[in-house]
């Protein structure tokens, strides 16, 4: 890779940043067009997450032996957690570049611009599907306290794992069509292998270690724990942090390599 291809993706990076008001005003309008001609518009996804946790939580609380007063709120916010910030979030990254075909073609634009797009897309899904695990804590009186700050690096951590994940998989997706369903497969066994429906204190000691070496646990501790008023373990921000840095850089790696042939691919 030469020095101007890096040159070209840094300035690519840039430029998509500054445009963020356009990113903004694409990604509302995607929302505005999903739900066009719908009466409750992005409410649907309100309704449907408030159904699938009310009818999960009494099946799973009756087979776990729980509490639904404890496990209620672990379950409605895995799942908005898992379903919005990670799960859909990695599945659209992966046609990112491909669904903005039309608009590639069209103009001349930052391919970043097309991530953060998606990125302000999946935040508007997201604030509509926190909804419900809201009132679930209001319902059952649990109010963590300030320590649910501490979630917030664990978003800004997300955010941009997401935006590398555009870039990443939009790129590799954008060229090999194959990989997209593959991925869709592997996030349906990662949803049965980390603690979302289930929870961490369920497994026995020795079975913890383990654990903390799926990836998505470890993003999971660094948001849910704090809302549920529990600090993240050292090593699960240790290794979140350092997958993290590891994806960000293969992201730009790969991003630096496919860039030129972006607009040939989709």
């Amino acid at each position: 890779m030469s020095q101007s291809s890096h040159a070209r993706a840094w300035e690519d990076l840039a430029s998509g940043l500054r445009s963020w008001r356009l990113a903004a005003t694409l990604g509302w309008t995607d929302i505005r067009l999903r739900y066009r001609g719908s009466v409750l518009g992005p409410l649907w996804m309100t309704i449907s997450a408030a159904i699938m946790v009310a009818s999960m939580g009494v099946i799973y609380a009756r087979l776990f032996h729980m509490n639904l007063r404890e496990y209620l709120p672990f379950l409605s916010l895995s799942l908005a957690l898992w379903q919005v910030g990670l799960a859909s979030l990695i599945q659209e990254s992966c046609t990112c570049f491909i669904e903005a075909e039309a608009a590639i073609h069209a103009i001349k634009l930052p391919f970043s611009l097309q991530a953060l797009r998606l990125l302000v897309r999946n935040a508007i899904v997201f604030a509509h599907s926190i909804v419900v695990p809201i009132s679930v804590f209001v319902i059952y009186g649990v109010f963590p306290g300030l320590i649910s700050l501490a979630a917030l690096p664990g978003l800004v951590l997300w955010l941009i794992d997401g935006f590398a994940a555009c870039l990443l998989l939009g790129a590799l997706c954008a060229r090999f069509r194959d990989i997209a369903p593959i991925i869709a497969a592997f996030l349906q066994i990662a949803f049965y292998v980390t603690p979302i429906i289930w929870k961490p204190s369920q497994l026995k000691p020795h079975q913890m270690h383990y654990l903390i070496l799926n990836p998505f646990y470890d993003l999971m501790e660094l948001v849910r724990g704090p809302v549920l008023g529990i600090l993240p373990s050292l090593s699960s921000v240790v290794v979140a942090t350092g997958l993290s840095i590891v994806w960000c850089t293969t992201a730009f790696l790969v991003f630096t390599r496919t860039r030129a042939r972006l607009a040939f691919w989709v």
